[in-house]
């Protein structure tokens, strides 16, 4: 099967859920700098899930660019990741909304955990689909963040119950992680 229409849809999907959350965002009513402190969870929150969708699609990007084939597992795994790509908005929302209260907080850290887990369905399905260079299995390795990721996660959502704090702090580290695509898919490219 072709990867185009994969990486084409996942490209879209993705923009769409950005623009939706920017939508979020309100012009205050009143044309002072302090009508704006109220707006900061909301927006701390919006920078966050900004960063997290476009970490996802830049390696999503350079995990496609790497791979030769999908098959029918990679393209509902795909779907798998997207599905929970989608609630990011609504989590952002109601986490921003409500002043990153615990429950809400605990919400955002379970939409990323879901995603977290279906990136990694991706990329697995994705070496293992059948014809599949093997230079991709070997510029994955281990997958170290795709394991840590999921693994921050888990101790994020409980934590956030008690130290919402603390949660968005993890839920930082993760986004971090991944601000740089993985480097051993860069050199797989050039080579």
């Amino acid at each position: 099967m072709s990867k185009g229409r994969l990486e084409a849809f996942s490209d879209g999907v993705i923009a769409i859920l950005i623009t939706i959350m920017v939508l979020e965002l309100h012009v205050p009513d009143e044309p002072t700098l302090e009508a704006l402190v109220p707006l900061w969870p909301i927006f701390l929150s919006y920078v966050l899930s900004f960063a997290l969708l476009g970490t996802y699609w830049n390696n999503h990007h350079h995990l496609l660019q790497a791979s030769t084939v999908v098959d029918g597992r990679v393209l509902w795994a795909n779907l798998h990741l997207l599905f929970w790509l989608s609630l990011v908005p609504f989590a952002t929302g109601w986490m921003g909304e409500t002043t990153f209260a615990p429950i809400p907080t605990a919400a955002y850290g379970l939409v990323s955990l879901m995603a977290a887990l279906g990136f990694y369905l991706v990329v697995h399905s994705l070496t293992g689909a059948k014809g599949q260079a093997p230079a991709l299995a070997a510029a994955i390795g281990s997958d170290r963040k795709g394991m840590v990721s999921p693994a921050i996660y888990v101790i994020a959502i409980p934590v956030s119950l008690v130290a919402p704090v603390i949660a968005l702090a993890l839920f930082i580290v993760v986004v971090s992680l991944w601000i740089i695509p993985d480097l051993r898919i860069e050199r797989t490219l050039a080579s």
